[in-house]
């Protein structure tokens, strides 16, 4: 077995559903297996995925919440692949992506892990693509405004590069290195979890490389950052890594950064409880105007969109590809992509051809009909 692909999903089962379906064309020739650990979402992911993919992916249906570390080691013990790889559900992958980063891991031994060109869902490449380690001098820049050494700003974007921490959205690992470092640390209960694994992959005296090919990553819409249990996990993962790879150093050096992380958590939770005092005083932020979807793709696929269109009462146009022309799209409109006519690395080169018009990505399955965005799922 030459890939393991392992995908931990809480509640997001038709992103995750799109999300297999990219790996499935992305895998070609690849000999590969895909696993789905379910946290015991309660959307009927389990009997949904089964009843579309079959076997061709193994579903693990977890009784509790195991968090994101431990339910991706409880897949990577079963795992067979030479190389493992943890994806996010609410991503999309171009077709030659898996081709790409399997090639470099088997030119380039002394690589531990890879990562990609991941873009937003509006089609802007996202920094996170590539870390640097969030030393106590990095991490204070930071949280002072300049980050251009925590983003390696320094490295091109079409080029392969050294880098020291790889997203968790997308991270292809070694399976020997895995067994020589160790699998994620389960004191992680979500974030902060791929910084550590990055960072002991490079104390195990591997590399950890940046591969410019390219997914879409919808950014978190398995959970909920506006909550009090984000703020509270989020900022308890910095300590805890914090505490793990520099609690040697002495009292004065550690202290600042110490405060400085209480001190983020502590203006993001009054700045939460401001929003919803306003909200339960009856003070509401101006209304936003409704999205324009665009649908573009073949003549039944229009069909399709324009009686949901209808059903939903979403304001719409719609165009047939071969009369598509980007330099017509209105500032902020949801560009929706046939899925049947337009590959994946195609969806993605449109959007980010049209990220400077604030165009979200947004994706339609004839075979499905579920029209697919950042903000919101329709069907």
């Amino acid at each position: 077995m030459k890939l393991s692909v392992i995908i931990v999903s809480y509640n997001v089962r038709y992103y995750l559903e799109q999300c297999i379906d990219s790996v499935l064309h992305a895998k070609r020739e690849i000999e590969t297996e895909i696993f789905v650990v379910d946290n015991h979402s309660h959307d009927g992911s389990v009997q949904y995925l089964t009843k579309r993919f079959g076997r061709r992916i193994q579903i693990i249906d977890s009784n509790h919440n195991l968090g994101f570390a431990r339910a991706n080691n409880i897949a990577i013990r079963q795992a067979q692949g030479e190389y493992v790889l943890l994806l996010n559900p609410d991503t999309f992958l171009s077709e030659q992506c898996l081709t790409m980063c399997v090639d470099f891991l088997d030119a380039h031994p002394e690589a531990g892990a890879v990562g990609v060109r991941m873009h937003n869902a509006n089609g802007l490449v996202a920094r996170e693509s590539r870390r640097g380690l969030p030393t106590p001098l990095v991490s204070l820049m930071k949280m002072l405004g300049s980050s251009g050494r925590y983003y390696m700003s320094h490295l091109p974007w079409d080029e392969p590069g050294q880098i020291e921490v790889i997203s968790g959205a997308f991270c292809m690992l070694r399976h020997s290195v895995l067994d020589k470092v160790g699998l994620l640390d389960e004191d992680f209960f979500m974030y902060g979890e791929d910084i550590d694994l990055s960072c002991r992959v490079m104390k195990g005296g591997f590399q950890n490389w940046y591969v410019p090919t390219d997914i879409v990553h919808y950014k978190g819409e398995s959970t909920q950052k506006t909550s009090f249990r984000y703020v509270h996990v989020f900022y308890q993962a910095m300590l805890i890594f914090f505490r793990k790879h520099y609690g040697h150093l002495t009292y004065l050096m550690s202290l600042p950064v110490t405060i400085a992380i209480y001190l983020r958590a502590f203006m993001a939770l009054i700045a939460m409880q401001y929003h919803r005092m306003r909200r339960s005083l009856g003070f509401f932020s101006k209304r936003t105007a409704d999205v324009h979807y665009l649908f573009v793709g073949s003549p039944s696929m229009l069909d399709m969109c324009q009686r949901l269109t209808r059903r939903k009462g979403l304001t719409a146009s719609f165009v047939d590809k071969k009369d598509y022309d980007r330099d017509t799209i209105a500032q902020g409109t949801c560009v929706v992509y046939d899925t049947s006519t337009f590959s994946y690395q195609d969806i993605i080169d449109e959007g980010t051809k049209n990220y400077d018009k604030s165009c979200d990505i947004g994706t339609f399955n004839p075979r499905t009909r579920i029209l697919i965005t950042t903000k919101e799922v329709i069907k």
